[in-house]
């Protein structure tokens, strides 16, 4: 009995892989752009979420608030409802196979194929001599984060699918040079969602961010009833009433994002939104977007601060996440070290 020609026709378990930074303000774009999705997707494959710790290091951090912004997000994943039973939730420095994968990797990757990334030149911008060499290489830790547990999906907003593409190029890549046909998958992006890019409350041209200096421009995870309802009220919109079309939007990128934010967290479109609020003045439509944040974020942000207060469940949980996610990554890593031809 040919039992590998066995294991190789057996399909591919599905596996999703996704991650957020460990950076200060974790916000309602990291919750609706992705943490929102992953609650979703654990009941469809199996699935590993991780605190992406290595990815922060490379801009400068707080060592200290590293290490209580690495237990937000943890309590961020749970208070939004992923069950740690059901799905794998844990440190991605916890995970040896991330960072050894990576140097492989870095080895089949092309300079070339890093240097049309333009995430990095927009975060560089005419600073990329002063940067680390980490964000340069970012994309490709990101892809030995997907493969080192051979994700077949990864949920990303549109500003990673080049970074994915990426992945994918060198999966091909390793699998061509190395003569090891089918090793890697080639993982397919989770892409959709009325929100799946939260834009900036002041400038809906660019993304919500952690690191923008002005609070105004998020709404912060932990923000409390009060903050949620001032900010929306402040977010910029423009001296026309509601539109009466989704097309309307495309040329009003403030309104369109307010517009998203509500469809994604009433679990709705943007036409229904539309519909329910055409012509109507902002004095309207911005109580009822406060309004339907609040109700939605309120038990999360609750649950987010009883979890802080007491690390204790937060780190049995991770300690846990770790011990599962090597018990995947490890084999993995060890075929490929027998691929590469490393002396084991």
């Amino acid at each position: 009995m040919n039992t590998q020609n066995e294991t190789e026709k057996k399909p591919r378990p599905t596996r999703v892989f996704s991650g957020v930074q460990p950076t200060a303000n974790i916000h309602l774009g990291n919750y609706l752009g992705a943490i929102k999705r992953f609650v979703s997707v654990q009941h469809e494959m199996e699935s590993l979420f991780c605190v992406v710790d290595l990815h922060a290091i490379t801009v400068p951090q707080d060592p200290k608030m590293l290490k209580a912004q690495t237990r937000e997000v943890a309590a961020a994943y749970l208070a939004a409802g992923i069950d740690p039973k059901k799905s794998i939730i844990f440190v991605q420095s916890n995970v040896s196979a991330h960072a050894e994968l990576a140097w492989v990797l870095n080895c089949v990757a092309r300079m070339g194929w890093l240097e049309r990334m333009t995430q990095f030149k927009d975060k560089a911008g005419e600073n990329s001599e002063r940067m680390s060499v980490g964000l340069f290489d970012y994309p490709v830790l990101m892809a030995a984060d997907i493969l080192a547990y051979k994700a077949t999906h990864v949920p990303v907003g549109d500003d990673q699918k080049q970074h994915l593409e990426l992945a994918r190029d060198i999966a091909q890549r390793f699998n061509t040079d190395f003569k090891a046909k089918g090793f890697f998958p080639s993982p397919e992006p989770l892409i959709g969602g009325p929100a799946s890019r939260v834009m900036n409350l002041q400038d809906g041209t660019k993304k919500m961010s952690k690191s923008d200096p002005a609070d105004l421009s998020r709404i912060n995870l932990t923000d409390d009833t009060d903050t949620i309802v001032r900010k929306f009220k402040k977010a910029r919109t423009d001296q026309f009433p509601m539109p009466e079309s989704v097309d309307e939007l495309k040329s009003r990128p403030e309104v369109d994002n307010l517009v998203g934010i509500y469809a994604a967290m009433a679990e709705t479109t943007k036409e229904s939104v539309v519909a329910q609020f055409a012509g109507q003045g902002f004095g309207a439509f911005k109580p009822a977007l406060a309004d339907l944040a609040v109700e939605k974020l309120a038990p999360i942000t609750e649950h987010m601060r009883r979890l802080m207060s007491d690390a204790t469940e937060i780190d049995a949980i991770l300690k846990v996440g770790a011990e599962r996610a090597n018990s995947i990554a490890q084999p993995i890593l060890k075929q490929v070290k027998e691929i590469v031809g490393f002396f084991n």
